[in-house]
């Protein structure tokens, strides 16, 4: 299970659980529809920072990510080059070699 989806339950629950206490608590209508409204911003709130940092968290493996693959690309490319280097100096050994031994 993802991070995000144990912390978007945590506080829904967290959401829920506040929101049934305000209605269950002893107070007048207007009060406790202005707890709820205040409770339910301060939730969305939350959210939302959780969400940013979801995201920069995203982002940053993101990042880190794309950054191994151009490491290993460039890698590649210069094993690429050692052994296209290596073929020509064999290949050109071997015709200098033949020449030689024809003679």
């Amino acid at each position: 299970m993802s991070t995000g989806k144990v912390l978007l339950g945590v506080i829904a629950g967290a959401a829920v659980g506040a929101a049934l206490g305000i209605l269950f608590a002893p107070d007048k209508g207007s009060n406790t529809r202005a707890k709820l409204t205040k409770t339910g911003e301060d939730y969305i709130e939350d959210l939302k920072n959780k969400f940013a940092e979801l995201m920069e968290s995203g982002q940053e493996t993101i990042s880190n990510a794309k950054s191994s693959a151009e490491d290993l690309m460039e890698k590649g490319r210069s094993k690429a080059q050692e052994v296209k280097s290596d073929v020509r100096t064999a290949m050109s050994s071997s015709t200098t070699g033949n020449n030689h031994n024809h003679a």
